[in-house]
Parts: C-alpha cells; structure tokens; sequence
C-alpha cells in the first residue's frame, strides 16, 4: 500500500474514531492497531495526523473497555518507533497511566498500560519523569495487591525504571524490597520470582538497597533457596545479591559464589541424570 493510501486510511479511521458509533470506532482503532504493529512507517504517519495522538489519549479514558484497550494498544504501537517515546511521555499521559494500572477494572487495559509504561522508559529522559509522576509507587501498590494477570508486565516495567538512581530511591522508601521479596514464594509461576530477584540485584547496588536487604531476616538462607531451584533467572539474581551482601569488593568472596554456583548446577544435572535413569 502506497503512502499516501495509507494517509487517506489513517485520516479516515481517525474522523470514525471520534465520531462514530461504538462499533464503527472500534472497527477503526482496530484497523489502526493492525498496520501499526509492524510497520515504523506507518506509525510514522500515523503521529504526523493532526490530532491523532490526543484523540487516542481521550480514548484511553473511555468507559468502554474494548475502546480503551485498543487505543492503549496504537499508543504502545507508537511507542516503538524511538523518535516518539519522548513527546508520548508528558505527564497527564503518565497521571492516566498510573491511574489504569491501580484501576480493579479491565485486565488486558492494565497490561497494556503496563506495557506503554515499561516501553516509554527505555528511553532514560523518560525515566526520571516517571519517577516525578508517582509511578514508582503506583507500580509497587499494584504489584502488592492480589495476583493480576498483569504483573508480569508490571515488574518489566518497575525494572526498567530502577536502573535510574533516583527511582530506586523512591522504590527503597515505597516499600519495593519487602514485597520484592515476598514474589519469590509466588505461585503464579518461576518468571515472576525471577524477575523480582533481577530488581533486587539492581535496587542493591546502592547503600539505601543494600542495606535494606541486609536487615531482612534470614537473607542468606532465602538466596540459598533459591540456589536450589531450577529458574537460572532466578539463580543468577540470587547468586548477585549474595555477592553484593558478603562485600562486592572482594574477590575471595566471588570466588566462594562461584564455586557454590558450580557445585549447585553439578547437583541439579546429577540429579537429573538419575531422574532420566530412573524414567528408562
């Protein structure tokens, strides 16, 4: 399709997004998620359309939840392309998004947001601004509260902030280290104990972090178990942590972690072996 069809398409659905009914809006944000998932270009021309942006903006506050999810879906199209993630990320859009992942409502509007969040913040200026914005905290209120389809995503996206020094302050002071670490037992599979443990190592290489995870009760013997288990993401964070707790500085001490990293993995393919026995 050449571009100026396209242009002709996206004015097209942009005037049915607004105007229309709700099933001709619909129709028209679908068609707009559909060509910009995978073409640059097309996103390109679509944040070049007057108004585009705000009307998909207004939309993400629609009481519909088909509406809404499908116009965090374009926006986190838009997002892709490196040249948009700094005029995407003001701070109302920031407000709203918070606002969505705290929200009991729809599920898939939460991961998306999550998701829009987690890709916004790839580009370091944005992360700093996320931090102003109170996102931080809300990422860690949700993640706190009961299992949602959407964690995984928010974690993504907390550890992507954390790697801004000042995000990890304002992650150390919302209580990010306790309920960090209260993930690892989680049920709702081995990813999510993974990645918290990959926040963790990132919150412990300062002090504020450091120290927090020091005077947790029983670290040691946590980061043990997790040695034991059989998520290598998992392991790699826990065997970071213990470097980090027993003094990154020395090398005597990573030689020990070391050593025990080996000795574990020889167990687990031992016990392997003789589970593969056993199944003959």
């Amino acid at each position: 399709m050449s571009s100026a069809r396209i242009r002709d398409t996206i004015s097209e659905c942009i005037s049915q997004a607004q105007s229309g009914s709700d099933e001709a809006m619909e129709r028209a944000l679908q068609r707009l998620a559909s060509i910009t998932r995978v073409s640059p270009l097309n996103r390109s021309l679509l944040a070049q359309a007057d108004g585009a942006i705000p009307a998909f903006l207004r939309l993400t506050k629609s009481n519909s939840p088909v509406l809404q999810a499908l116009s965090l879906s374009i926006l986190f199209n838009l997002s892709l392309n490196p040249d948009l993630k700094r005029p995407l990320a003001d701070l109302e859009t920031m407000h709203h998004l918070n606002s969505i992942i705290l929200s009991p409502g729809s599920p898939e509007s939460s991961r998306l947001a999550a998701s829009l969040i987690c890709s916004l913040a790839m580009l370091d200026k944005n992360k700093a601004k996320f931090g102003v914005a109170g996102t931080i905290q809300a990422l860690i209120k949700a993640i706190s509260g009961p299992p949602k389809a959407a964690s995984h995503h928010l974690l993504s996206s907390l550890a992507e902030l954390v790697q801004f020094h000042g995000n990890c302050t304002l992650a150390f002071r919302s209580g990010a280290v306790p309920m960090l670490l209260g993930l690892l037992g989680s049920t709702e599979g081995e990813d999510l104990a993974g990645t918290s443990l990959a926040i963790l190592s990132l919150l412990a290489r300062f002090d504020e972090g450091l120290n927090a995870l020091i005077r947790t009760d029983k670290i040691v013997t946590s980061m043990m178990d997790v040695l034991k288990g059989r998520c290598m993401l998992s392991k790699e964070g826990a065997a970071e942590i213990l470097l980090r707790l027993f003094d990154e500085r020395s090398a005597r001490a990573r030689e020990k972690a070391s050593f025990l990293m080996r000795k574990l993995m020889e167990a687990e393919s031992y016990a392997d072996g003789n589970e593969l026995l056993l199944q003959r």
